[in-house]
């Protein structure tokens, strides 16, 4: 599991950081809001620790401009703020968990693995984007009348590709979410199973294609909107 801690107190960010490495998590530190969002937005972790008071751009901004781009990566907030309208506006901005500092350390690790299951209900049922239509449960990807069923990896990469439709999608985040931080495997495996996942939209029928953009990454496009 991939964490990014969001918190411009540098004590209190290595803390939280040396508390997750601890628990098993693989753990990265932004100290302002814009570094945050840039690496909130790549979609290759699978929870954010978000300050409220941060530098370039507040928390409950960043988690505002998140949520509207669809990422819906967990997000456990943190302020200083024990007011109830402060709490109240950041679950409505899309936090799912709310915690006000200070804090004891065992607390802290309880809300973090409370979010992290919590990212297994984000994924809903079935996933659309144009005329396709993904059943992760099942691995079948359907266009109209035609359907197929996808392989582990292919359907973790098109579900990643469908649920981030909106941004573009880096070799980086697929190595890592569909093979793994240890993986021996490159780049070319990466191209290997969009090349798969290509021809089976071409079977499909679809108007959804992959698109490459160049040193960036991969994102879909519906060639009739």
């Amino acid at each position: 599991m991939r964490i990014l801690i969001i918190e411009d107190e540098a004590r209190l960010a290595d803390t939280l950081a040396d508390m997750a490495s601890m628990e098993g998590y693989t753990a990265e530190i932004c100290r302002d809001g814009e570094t945050g969002l840039d690496n909130a937005l790549s979609g290759i972790f699978d929870a954010l620790v978000l300050d409220v008071m941060l530098p370039r751009l507040d928390g409950f901004t960043l988690l505002k401009r998140l949520r509207a781009q669809g990422v819906q990566t967990p997000v456990l907030m943190l302020t200083a703020r024990g007011d109830l309208n402060d709490r109240v506006h950041g679950l409505d901005l899309g936090a799912d968990y709310y915690l006000t500092k200070p804090f004891e350390n065992a607390e802290f690790l309880a809300c973090l693995r409370a979010v992290i299951r919590r990212q297994g209900e984000i994924t809903p049922e079935q996933i659309t984007f144009g005329d396709l239509s993904l059943t992760p449960a099942s691995g079948a990807l359907r266009c109209g009348e035609h359907a197929l069923t996808l392989s582990a990896r292919e359907l973790e990469i098109m579900r990643l590709l469908m649920m981030n439709h909106s941004t573009i999608v880096s070799k980086e985040t697929l190595l890592i979410k569909v093979w793994g931080y240890d993986t021996d495997a490159g780049d070319n495996n990466v191209e290997a199973y969009i090349s798969f996942l290509r021809k089976k939209l071409m079977l499909l029928r679809s108007s959804v294609v992959i698109s490459v953009v160049r040193r960036l990454g991969y994102r879909l496009e519906d060639e009739t909107a």
